[in-house]
């Protein structure tokens, strides 16, 4: 049903006639704005509609398909917004996107483990012998760390992607793209643990965010 009240809200939003509801008012001004692209808000609530049925992403595909749809969709949205339309910027985008949600997934593993739940990539969870019910025992054994470390590496591989663009990629859209920073210190603190996703200090937020933010900012970098 919240699915469902998103899909005519986005309808009735592009017909000029918004729902009494706040953040769909800001949204169709936000749409009026900037003219943005309806067809990003519909990927993003399909997406999100097929995968309310909590069950683990057969391969790592289908993982970088759903956050080709929800993630990358929301930086091309980002994009538009900046008044940047520009191919470079678009693959850019789908890189990072695609890099965000294998982090999001890795992030919240402990927390889905605590409710029995695993959605890390199944083929290449089957790949080491590594079973669900290793994960929410939260086992630490190399063959757990190595599943961790072929999906991190993914995320990675998508980051160098989008950064083989930046010469090409115009100025105004690396704010869109600054994510990369958290994205960043997620991955380097989890070479640091050795791919052990239950370490505590993965878990911890960095205070120091703020100021790499700022450094990557003035160096005009993402």
């Amino acid at each position: 049903m919240r699915m469902q009240f998103w899909r005519d809200a986005v309808e009735d939003i592009y017909s000029d006639n918004p729902p009494h509801q706040p953040v769909a008012t800001e949204l169709w001004r936000a749409v009026k704005r900037h003219n943005l692209t309806k067809m990003w808000f519909m990927k993003i609530i399909d997406e999100r509609e097929k995968n309310l049925d909590d069950r683990p992403y057969r391969n790592i595909q289908e993982l970088e398909t759903y956050a080709e749809n929800t993630q990358s969709a929301l930086l091309y949205l980002t994009l538009e917004t900046l008044g940047v339309r520009d191919i470079h910027a678009d693959h850019a985008a789908s890189h990072i996107g695609k890099a965000q949600g294998i982090v999001t997934c890795l992030r919240a593993t402990p927390y889905h483990c605590t409710r029995q739940k695993v959605f890390l990539p199944m083929d290449i969870c089957m790949l080491h012998g590594v079973s669900q019910e290793d994960f929410i025992r939260g086992k630490q054994e190399k063959n757990v760390r190595d599943v961790i470390y072929d999906i991190a590496s993914q995320a990675h591989i998508h980051l160098e992607h989008a950064r083989s663009f930046s010469k090409k990629v115009p100025v105004k859209a690396y704010p869109a793209f600054f994510c990369t920073v958290a994205l960043d210190g997620y991955l380097y603190n989890m070479r640091k643990v050795d791919f052990n996703i239950f370490h505590p200090s993965l878990q911890k937020k960095s205070t120091l965010l703020p100021l790499y933010l700022y450094i990557r900012s003035w160096k005009k970098t993402y």
